[in-house]
């Protein structure tokens, strides 16, 4: 039994090693294009002619977020930019609200949605009439419930696309830090290590999702691949589904500098945030074969790492105590799991510090010295959500596209 508790985890830390330091460590190192101070980016801006930009807003009853959102879209520092905001059948005052903001905000401009189509999910039929009716062809989306992190943040994210064949841009959204409470700390844990994966993996050049919350990418390659046909009628996957088809190793670029990170309002309630989580999870079947193949092995050998790590390092300590650091070397056995030991602890030593250096990076969204306890939860988080996963889902709740 011990022998099998060794194996699979010198197997499972492995992996992890793998993970962490030949794919999360690129986000480390990697600099986007154009990270360079405000004032230099107004320069930059000032003496070319950067692509004009529609940002596009789907909206179901965000009267107080498109009150607060809006002003902040206005005023990005750009030359040509639009602000299109898809109002989908809302009922809250939105319609009345943007009839006169468009008066106030010269950038604004909406289109109004007043009934569901069968053939197709809400969002997504607001999102593609709203990219079939932007005046521009590069799209720049994000939720109505976010914020830019600064006035530079369209200029950030445009400047990603200045190499030909980039036709993707990933963006960071993150979540604000509201009272510090565990439900904050675990959306704020999640949030950061789905990040970690996709902008890595895309780095590593197998990108497989984006969130809508801040991503950006040409019309012209919505219209080739005929937008969201292939998973129409599937509730969600505007942005992760969509990415996954048509993303490649070559058309995909990632934006890391602060200005263009985006920042939205967590859910308040356990409740609130299992029903957002079973909403993503529900996409995430169909993605390709073999980017839920990496995705999987990365999160069975987070549990696997976790299960056996702490067993090996105990099983270890009480072999050192019983017959001694030296003795227990010289024995095969006692030698694989001073092995496996010393791997786990590197590996726990190693996400720390590479995991800690992205937070930072992604505007201190988690603690440096929270890391560890992160590395646990997840762990758990992971394995709870497989078996929901798994599990048919219960066709009792309508799940929602907000």
């Amino acid at each position: 039994m011990i022998s099998i508790v060794v194996v699979v985890c010198l197997l499972a830390v492995g992996l992890q090693l793998i993970y962490i330091i030949g794919i999360f460590s690129r986000l480390v190192f990697h600099t986007s294009r154009n990270s360079s101070e405000p004032s230099d980016s107004t320069a930059a801006l000032t003496s070319s002619l950067p692509p004009p930009v529609s940002i596009i807003v789907c909206a179901w009853n965000e009267l107080k977020n498109l009150q607060t959102l809006l002003p902040l879209l206005d005023s990005q520092v750009y030359p040509t930019f639009e602000v299109l905001v898809m109002d989908d059948r809302s009922t809250d005052g939105s319609r009345q609200f943007l009839e006169q903001a468009v008066g106030e905000l010269p950038h604004l401009r909406f289109i109004r949605i007043d009934r569901e189509h069968e053939h197709v999910t809400p969002k997504k039929y607001a999102l593609t009439t709203g990219i079939r009716n932007a005046a521009h062809d590069i799209i720049l989306l994000t939720d109505a419930d976010c914020e830019p992190a600064s006035e530079y943040w369209l200029a950030g994210m445009v400047a990603q696309l200045d190499e030909p064949e980039k036709e993707i841009v990933l963006g960071f959204g993150a979540y604000k830090r509201e009272k510090d409470g565990w439900i904050n700390r675990l959306i704020r844990y999640e949030t950061l290590f789905t990040a970690v994966q996709y902008l890595s993996m895309a780095l590593t050049g197998l990108p497989y999702m984006g969130v809508g919350r801040n991503l950006m990418y040409r019309r012209q390659l919505f219209l080739e691949n005929k937008g969201f046909y292939s998973h129409i009628r599937v509730l969600g996957g505007d942005d992760d589904l969509f990415i996954n088809e048509v993303a490649t190793s070559r058309n995909v670029a990632v934006s890391l500098h602060p200005t263009t990170f985006t920042y939205s309002k967590p859910k308040a309630t356990f409740a609130e945030w299992w029903h957002q989580k079973q909403r993503h999870l529900s996409v995430g079947k169909y993605y390709r074969t073999s980017h839920k193949f990496w995705l999987g092995l990365l999160s069975l050998s987070h549990i696997l790492s976790w299960l056996t790590g702490p067993v090996v390092g105990i099983i270890t300590l009480v072999g050192v105590l019983d017959t001694g650091f030296s003795a227990l070397v010289n024995q095969p056995d006692g030698r694989l799991l001073v092995i496996a030991c010393g791997l786990f602890l590197l590996r726990v030593l190693l996400f720390w510090v590479i995991v800690g250096r992205i937070s930072y990076r992604l505007g201190h969204t988690v603690n440096w010295p929270t890391i560890p306890v992160m590395d646990v939860v997840l762990a758990v988080y992971y394995t709870i959500m497989g078996f929901v996963t798994l599990r048919p889902r219960s066709k009792k709740r309508k799940i929602t596209w907000k």
